[in-house]
């Protein structure tokens, strides 16, 4: 009897020891399972999120199909592929995969730059899925679809200053081009045409005989003639690099031009200065403050028809501020400063890239029929290797 109550003892432990094994082995299976799921789900994000970096390298896609396409890889990287589908909103752009449709079992994240929301990118399933851990979606595809959103935003963002880039770029050529133009234009017509009259008369002058007072004459003549074209060529000199800024400094050169340019024009030029004794300012920040007021008072006289102009330069650290007010025609801002930007017209898109190169602002008031107020703003320590 004891033998038999012994064995049975036996027979039950090793039972025992068999349903342990069991449920372990069933637990080994479950992680295992559970290790290879979470394998495949960042195998297709990574898989995804590689996808999305190769189409950004690839510049022949147009930003529609480069959308079309990551909204394809994003819906074969979600758990249920065979059910689920995408769209991805940028401003007005909108593109879905081919079989979206509205849904109840919806995720989404927004698409942005910096601080500014763009637009929107959205997986759906089309059909019942079992609860995860955001509905029937899981926590990792949460984790990839805002990876996604973010991966777009940087694209976009790419994009939009490549084609600054570019756009700079032309702008730049057109405006070389235009100058040596312009110069060259200057060269022929005035003052190559000047010194050629010139030399003419001189030889006429030194053939000629005659009375004392016509000979006084005709050389009053050719002295002001003279002092005409080494005007016009200080003039195209001046237009070309200020003289002295670097010896002058920006406030006497600034001071400078707009007396000179006030006695050429017409206009009334009122120039101040205040805080910027012992303002140190690099050879970059000072040309380029001096051809925004350049570009302010060309405007001011050929498009705003001005009779009047302020220009005040202000030391504020960490800033430098340029302020200048025309009693121009004015012009309506609230409607048509977009149209201005765009088709870069008056010189204000020129001047909003120059406070841009320099890390600053510009703000810009006007109404038809009380002139102009520009501000700008730019750093007084601003270094380009900096961005």
């Amino acid at each position: 009897m004891p033998k038999t109550c012994r064995t049975k003892a036996q027979l039950e432990e090793e039972l025992q020891r068999l349903r342990e094994g069991s449920a372990r082995a069933a637990a080994l299976a479950e992680e295992h399972e559970q290790t290879e799921r979470a394998l495949r789900e960042r195998v297709k994000e990574l898989h995804c999120l590689y996808g999305i970096s190769h189409l950004a390298q690839n510049r022949d896609l147009t930003m529609e199909e480069l959308i079309r396409q990551v909204g394809e890889l994003v819906v074969a990287s979600w758990q249920y592929p065979e059910s689920a589908c995408a769209r991805i909103c940028l401003g007005e752009l909108t593109i879905p995969t081919r079989n979206f449709r509205k849904s109840l079992w919806r995720q989404a994240s927004p698409i942005r730059i910096q601080d500014e929301r763009i637009g929107e990118i959205e997986v759906c399933y089309l059909e019942t899925r079992p609860q995860c851990d955001e509905g029937p979606f899981l926590r990792e595809e949460r984790h990839l679809i805002d990876a996604v959103a973010e991966k777009l935003g940087q694209i976009i963002q790419a994009k939009r200053s490549e084609a600054h880039l570019r756009a700079l770029s032309r702008e730049l050529i057109k405006a070389q081009e235009t100058e040596r133009l312009r110069i060259a234009t200057e060269l022929h017509d005035h003052l190559a045409q000047d010194l050629a009259s010139l030399k003419l008369d001189l030889g006429g002058l030194l053939e000629a005989g005659g009375e004392l007072p016509s000979l006084e004459d005709r050389v009053q003549n050719l002295t002001e003639r003279i002092a005409g074209a080494i005007a016009t060529t200080r003039d195209l000199a001046y237009d070309l690099l200020p003289p002295g800024l670097e010896d002058l400094g920006l406030v006497r050169t600034l001071a400078r031009y707009c007396g000179d340019f006030a006695q050429r024009s017409g206009l009334a030029v009122e120039f101040y200065a205040d805080g910027v004794d012992g303002l140190r300012l690099g050879f970059e920040t000072q040309i380029n403050l001096y051809r925004l007021v350049q570009e302010a008072l060309t405007n001011a006289r050929r498009h705003a028809r001005a009779t009047r102009v302020v220009v005040r330069i202000i030391g504020s650290h960490p800033n430098v501020i340029l302020r200048m007010e025309d009693d121009g025609c004015g012009v309506d801002l609230e409607h048509r400063l977009d149209e201005f930007y765009e088709a870069k017209k008056m010189g204000l898109w020129g001047m909003r890239e120059r406070a841009r190169l320099l890390g600053g602002h510009i703000s810009l008031r006007s109404s038809p029929g009380k002139g102009m107020r520009i501000h700008i703003e730019v750093p007084t320590e601003y270094r380009p290797d900096e961005e």
